[in-house]
């Protein structure tokens, strides 16, 4: 029968835990992160690339954006227009939500094991205290399905947070199936218009997210700082 860990040892396997995630986080953002950002801003390398993949390309690109979701540091908007680009609207929006469904569950599951300490790694405590009306019960599941619903709010930063408050797995997963696909599909929508060459429609298109998504991003804040206010 195996002797129970200590508080002490159950401490230092979890800062163990947390080191070995934050180097290795910062690994993948040197050796991955920073070459895939730019390996997507080139869409005609990035097609040949898919192109080369055949059935695997499919595969490969979702485990780009998991990669992309769980390290949070690198940004989900260019590879959102690529897979537009060399999938076309219909499948890179599709590739999209399910690869970020992947990685925002593995977020939710990995921050419920680590607490605090696996935000940390990514996001200052100040964006912990912006959010703290999430803790909030009765209307948890509104307000997090509202801010990833809402395009230009900071999702990854989100996804870290959500995992710290007491909503459900199952809701979890029905917020991370339906509510992210406006600000995707958005993206995803002008990279194939830009891979069609219908440059005219893409710009609209842009054009039209970017106000949408600045808009968003202005309500989150207002959102942010009246909850605050309110419970203060």
């Amino acid at each position: 029968m195996s002797t129970p860990m200590s508080e002490k040892q159950k401490k230092w396997l979890a800062g163990s835990g947390i080191f070995l995630f934050l180097l290795l986080s910062a690994l993948i953002f040197v050796l991955a992160g920073n070459p895939l950002i730019r390996f997507v801003q080139e869409p005609e390398r990035f097609r040949a690339w898919v192109d080369a993949q055949g059935v695997m390309a499919p595969i490969a690109f979702m485990g780009m954006l998991i990669l992309q979701i769980v390290v949070a540091v690198i940004p989900g908007e260019p590879l959102e227009i690529a897979a537009g680009y060399a999938f076309g609207a219909v499948e890179g929006t599709l590739l999209c939500m399910l690869g970020a469904f992947i990685g925002r569950v593995a977020v939710f599951l990995l921050v419920r094991r680590f607490g605090t300490r696996a935000v940390e790694v990514f996001f200052p405590l100040e964006k912990l205290n912006e959010l703290k009306f999430l803790q909030n019960k009765r209307r948890m599941t509104l307000w997090v399905f509202f801010l990833f619903f809402l395009p230009g709010t900071p999702k990854d930063v989100l996804c870290y947070i959500v995992g710290l408050t007491d909503l459900p797995l199952r809701s979890w997963l029905i917020i991370s199936a339906i509510a992210p696909f406006p600000s995707i599909v958005t993206s995803t929508i002008g990279g194939d218009a830009l891979g069609m060459g219908n440059y005219t429609f893409a710009i609209i298109v842009f054009a039209v997210t970017l106000i949408i998504s600045g808009l968003g991003l202005l309500a989150y804040r207002v959102i942010c700082q009246t909850r605050e206010r309110s419970q203060s």
